[in-house]
């Protein structure tokens, strides 16, 4: 029997049986399943390269018409002729299919917590969690450069073209982990346009405005918090995690350990006698190690006090970052040389890349606590709320 739509609607399954195979004459393989129940579907049988025969179902007759069936079904038995098994190809599909982006998001954050630190896995997390769960249940190789500009641009207009920067950054990280781990052979976020343009921020602010900040500081931690940035010139995360025992007021010294600075070298910073009395009149609350803020980590609510700050000194458009800048600015205009400068901050870079920042350890300590006590002069003339005496308690202390 040739099958047609004609002669598969024809075929009737024989009392008692649940089903019969009717295979074509003209195409060896090509076949119809017809049930007791009404139900037909076109099939195609072939033995692959086992010899195991196999069957597979090609689509129910009526959607699918016979010339069409014919012709899939030729097409698998070429491939099949020629060393191909579809029903091997098929199962391989569904496991390649399995692999979603959400299966691989915690393996990758799993293993980006060794090489990142706190703040950095936790951004991570978020977009990834997130921002792109949108992309989640497709599969990894699924993912196409249109569904990424198209979660871009959501993205640009929920949170704006910065955080859309994040995003994608996040998410092209994300494809180049599964690349190294051959689970993906293709980065799709590669000739996506970034929403926003990053430029290099070279705000540094003024002696005014420094001054106006100063002054309109409030009392508590974000105070603290905002005059030790200025007269360490350390990281804001730094500050706000320190730690009562990264503290020694009696040698007038913070040290960093690596595990808390972003270059992952332990960092020693000379505190000037204005840091000294602000972390002398810090409460310090019982069974806690952390100077600033309550609860688990450090200061929380940057985002609220910066407003309000902003508000009472006046000072347009400024960071809280801003502030390291100021301060390598400051102090270079002061005379601090360059490479003190950069050891102040904890930079390696400039006079201290590449071979000389294998070879060169000094600590450049006195050259620093002279540089932040020079600049905690400069702002003394800012602000008469700083104080150059330390208090009474750090000359008994330590």
């Amino acid at each position: 029997m040739r099958l047609t739509n004609q002669s598969a609607a024809a075929i009737k399954v024989p009392e008692g049986k649940a089903y019969i195979l009717v295979f074509d004459d003209d195409l060896p393989g090509f076949g119809l399943r017809a049930n007791a129940g009404g139900s037909r579907v076109w099939v195609v049988q072939y033995r692959n390269t086992l010899g195991q025969s196999k069957r597979e179902t090609l689509g129910k007759v009526g959607l699918l018409s016979a010339a069409d069936a014919r012709r899939a079904a030729a097409e698998k038995l070429a491939r099949v002729r020629l060393g191909a098994d579809p029903g091997a190809e098929r199962e391989a599909e569904r496991k390649r299919a399995a692999v979603t982006v959400a299966s691989k998001v915690d393996a990758y954050l799993d293993a980006l917590q060794a090489r990142v630190r706190e703040k950095g896995h936790k951004e991570s997390a978020y977009y990834m969690r997130t921002v792109w769960a949108p992309l989640h249940r497709t599969p990894v190789y699924a993912v196409t450069r249109a569904q990424v500009a198209e979660r871009l641009g959501e993205v640009v207009k929920g949170s704006g073209p910065h955080a859309a920067n994040r995003a994608r950054t996040t998410f092209s990280a994300f494809y180049r982990w599964l690349i190294e781990e051959g689970v993906a052979e293709a980065n799709p976020v590669v000739g996506t346009r970034k929403p926003a343009k990053e430029e290099k921020r070279q705000r540094v602010l003024k002696p005014a405005e420094i001054g106006a900040v100063l002054a309109a500081l409030p009392a508590g931690d974000f105070g603290r918090i905002v005059r030790l940035l200025l007269l360490t010139g350390q990281r804001r995360d730094e500050v706000a995690c320190m730690a009562w025992d990264e503290v020694d007021l009696g040698a007038g010294l913070w040290r960093l350990p690596r595990e808390r600075t972003k270059n992952g070298l332990p960092h020693e910073v000379p505190l000037s006698a204005p840091a000294l009395t602000i972390l002398a009149d810090a409460p310090r609350v019982e069974g806690r190690d952390l100077v600033f803020g309550s609860g688990v980590g450090g200061f929380q609510g940057f985002t609220r006090a910066k407003a309000a700050l902003d508000a009472a000194s006046k000072v347009k458009a400024w960071r809280l970052h801003d502030l390291r800048r100021t301060v390598a600015t400051g102090m270079g205009d002061l005379g601090v040389l360059p490479h003190v400068v950069e050891a102040v901050l904890n930079h390696v870079s400039g006079t201290k890349a590449g071979v000389a920042g294998v070879y060169n350890y000094a600590l450049y300590n006195p050259e620093k606590r002279a540089a932040l006590d020079l600049w905690a002069r400069h702002l003394a003339a800012l602000d008469p709320g700083i104080e150059l005496a330390p208090a009474d308690a750090v000359a008994a202390g330590g």
